[in-house]
C-alpha cells in the first residue's frame, strides 16, 4: 500500500480548522478560525522538498526571502529590486498611515528603488530576523552599571554551524529571532521565532516552533524556507538532510481565505518535487538564488488570496 503524500497531513489540518476552529479577533481586525497546538512532519531525504501541490508555490521568492534574512538586512529595498513584494505591505501601511498619500504599491517600490534617503526613512523594518539571526545586540560592561552597546553582535547562525561541526551531540544547537527588548521596533515580531538542530546517523534534522501561522497562506513559504535552510546547513557541516519538524502555536485560517480553503480542499495533492544544490560555498552566507533548483515539480495552479496586514 503506497504511503501518504507529504502534503495530506497539512490539507487535514486545514479541513480541521476550518471545521472545528475556534473564532477569533485578531490583531488585523480581518477574524480567524484558530487552534492551538499543531505538529507536522517532512522527510528531507533523497532531496525531498515539502512544496505544496495543491497549489503553487512561488518557492524563489521563499529562498530569495531567507537569502536576505542570513545577510542581516533590515531593509526592504534589495527585496523589491529582485521583485519579491513580500515585506512591502507594512512599511506601505506605515507610510500612508503617517502621511496621508493615497500611493500604490508599484509607487511605492519605485521610489524605495530610487531614492536613497526615502527607502532608509520608509523601508526599513526594524530588527527583524535577520538582524537577529547574525547580528543580535552585544552589550559589554561600561563600568559603574553601565554597559556599552558594540558594534558587532552575535552571529547566531555562526554560532550554530560551528556547534553541529565541532560537537553535533549538543542539545543547544538554537537559534531564534524572539529578542524581547526589541520586539515593538519590528514591523512584525517573528512568527517562525525559534529552531532548533539535531544530528543522528550522519542526517541532520530540524524542528522549527512557529508561534502564530497563517495557514492558507504563509505556511507554504514557511515550510519549504526551513527545509532549505536544513538543507544549506546541513550541506555545510557534511552532514544529509534529515527531518523538518514543523510546530505551531497559533495555527489560524483568515475568515476571508474561504474561497482558498474551498478549492484548496477540494484539490488531490500529486507529485514529489525533488530540490537540488548546484555548488556548496564557502559559507552558509555566500549562497545564491542560481545554486537552487527545483525539478519534478508540476503543482496545481496558483489560488489567490488577500493578506491581513
Amino acid at each position: 500500500m503506497p504511503s501518504e503524500h507529504y502534503e495530506q497531513q497539512y490539507l487535514d489540518l486545514m479541513r480541521h480548522i476550518w471545521t472545528h476552529g475556534d473564532e477569533r479577533v485578531d490583531r488585523t481586525g480581518v477574524g480567524t478560525k484558530a487552534i492551538f497546538g499543531a505538529t507536522m512532519r517532512f522527510d528531507l531525504a533523497d532531496d525531498a522538498i515539502p512544496l505544496l501541490t495543491t497549489k503553487r508555490v512561488f518557492w524563489k521568492t521563499a529562498a530569495r526571502e531567507m537569502l536576505w534574512f542570513l545577510t542581516g538586512d533590515t531593509n526592504i529595498r534589495s527585496l523589491v529590486e529582485q521583485k519579491v513584494h513580500i515585506w512591502t505591505d507594512w512599511p506601505l501601511d506605515k507610510y500612508r498611515r503617517e502621511t496621508g498619500e493615497k500611493i500604490d504599491r508599484d509607487a511605492f517600490e519605485q521610489r524605495i528603488i530610487e531614492d536613497d534617503a526615502f527607502a532608509k526613512q520608509w523601508g526599513d523594518l526594524g530588527p527583524v530576523y535577520g538582524k537577529q539571526w547574525v547580528d543580535w545586540p552585544r552589550y559589554t560592561p561600561a563600568g559603574e552599571g553601565l554597559y556599552r552597546l558594540e558594534e558587532k553582535g552575535i552571529n547566531q547562525i555562526k554560532l550554530l554551524v560551528d556547534g553541529l561541526k565541532n560537537n553535533p551531540g549538543s542539545r543547544r544547537h538554537i537559534f531564534t529571532g524572539w529578542n524581547v527588548a526589541e520586539l515593538d521596533q519590528m514591523a512584525l515580531p517573528p512568527c517562525h521565532k525559534t529552531y532548533q538542530f539535531y544530528v543522528s546517523g550522519g542526517r541532520l534534522s530540524a524542528i522549527l516552533y512557529q508561534r502564530s501561522c497563517d495557514l492558507g497562506l504563509g505556511f507554504a513559504f514557511n515550510v519549504f524556507s526551513a527545509a532549505l535552510l536544513v538543507r544549506m546547513i546541513a550541506q555545510q557541516c557534511d552532514l544529509e538532510p534529515g527531518q523538518l519538524v514543523w510546530n505551531g502555536g497559533d495555527v489560524h485560517i483568515y475568515l476571508n481565505h474561504s474561497e482558498l480553503v474551498e478549492e484548496q480542499l477540494s484539490r488531490e495533492p500529486v507529485g514529489s518535487p525533488k530540490f537540488k544544490i548546484l555548488r556548496k560555498p564557502e559559507s552558509v552566507f555566500d549562497y545564491m538564488i542560481t545554486d537552487f533548483d527545483v525539478l519534478d515539480y508540476a503543482p496545481q495552479p496558483h489560488i489567490p488570496a488577500p493578506v491581513a496586514v
